[in-house]
């Protein structure tokens, strides 16, 4: 249920206002690949980046149990996994302050969809890592978020970066809910998750 919230979050309101910034990014001049482009680029990059970092998990997770070594991921993977996590909360912490659509209803629908991202991601993260990320991991990445609110206090960047911004969370969501959703060996509920997406697609409408 929390993936298919995330899920509509991206689709049935940051997608949308990911089409307004790009009209804006066109409007200023930012036409530096094809018109209509750019903030659909960042969102691939982040899709694809969260991708690399998945498959980097699983790579080093199979190579330790063919060594017969404990199930789960390398050292240098967990920390590579810790470092670009952190940052991806970092900028959903600063985006609490700084969104596309300002006011207290936007607040409460993107904290509301982050929150259960967060917890996909907990699940995602705690498979691959076990007590490393128990002990270690789960608190620099909680502490990410709240730098990253802290940040937002401090510093304000212009309309059209924060659209980049958005896109390459937009697309960070899908992945990384979709990776929990999808492949055979993960107990996924299609019904848990259509209820999650259309039950928060309602809300996003209502609101």
């Amino acid at each position: 249920m929390s993936g298919g919230a995330s899920v509509s979050y991206v689709f049935v309101h940051l997608l949308p206002e990911l089409a307004a910034a790009q009209a804006d990014l066109e409007a200023a001049a930012w036409e530096w690949i094809e018109p209509a482009a750019e903030v659909y680029l960042v969102a691939l990059t982040g899709l694809a980046l969260f991708y690399g970092l998945e498959r980097a998990a699983v790579t080093s997770r199979g190579e330790r149990r063919q060594a017969g070594e404990e199930d789960r991921a390398s050292p240098g993977v967990f920390w590579l996994h810790v470092v670009s996590f952190a940052v991806y909360n970092l900028l959903i912490g600063y985006l609490l302050l700084h969104r596309e659509e300002p006011g207290r209803t936007s607040l409460l629908t993107f904290a509301l969809a982050m929150g259960l991202h967060f917890l996909v991601n907990d699940y995602g993260l705690r498979h691959h890592h076990r007590h490393i990320y128990d002990h270690t991991g789960r608190w620099i990445l909680a502490a990410a978020v709240l730098a990253g609110w802290i940040l937002g206090l401090r510093v304000e960047i212009d309309e059209l970066t924060l659209a980049l911004v958005f896109a390459f969370i937009a697309g960070g969501v899908v992945l990384n809910v979709l990776k929990e959703e999808l492949p055979a060996e993960r107990e996924s509920r299609f019904w848990a998750f259509a209820a999650g997406a259309a039950g928060y697609a309602a809300l996003l409408l209502l609101v």
